[in-house]
């Protein structure tokens, strides 16, 4: 078994796709309707076949109270690993992206949180190098 698809509650989802795209560096998968439901996945960019992240409507309540309680906890909905964590940190934030948490050495690796304009925190992580 693996991971092919997993999923992030947004509440707009033309907004997470410019975020997800344009300022995190992810590519768009896919993208249909049926009536009011919108299947909508991104990718890592370089390698569509990899694992997809859903970008789910938040209009189901439970998950909509789901995700305002992380927010409000300051506790990230998703987690991405990077090698340049700086690096990301800055060209992240060069296209405007609003950080909660700079890049921070803490057990194990570094890590940075910043919002993404769709009701959740994102959390980027570097592990250190043993």
């Amino acid at each position: 078994m693996k991971i092919k698809v997993t999923s992030i509650f947004v509440d707009n989802q033309d907004k997470a796709l410019r975020f997800y795209t344009e300022v995190l560096g992810f590519t768009k998968k896919a993208d249909f309707s049926q009536g009011p439901y919108r299947w909508l996945t991104v990718t890592p960019t370089g390698d569509p076949n990899d694992v997809e992240l859903q970008l789910a409507l938040n209009n189901n309540p439970a998950g909509k109270t789901y995700q305002e309680a992380l927010f409000s906890q300051s506790q990230p909905a998703i987690m991405f690993f990077t090698d340049d964590i700086k690096g990301d940190y800055e060209r992240v934030k060069g296209k405007g992206a609003e950080f909660t948490m700079p890049p921070t050495d803490v057990t194990g690796s570094t890590i940075a949180m910043l919002k993404d304009t769709c009701g959740n925190i994102v959390q980027l992580t570097q592990l250190a190098k043993w």
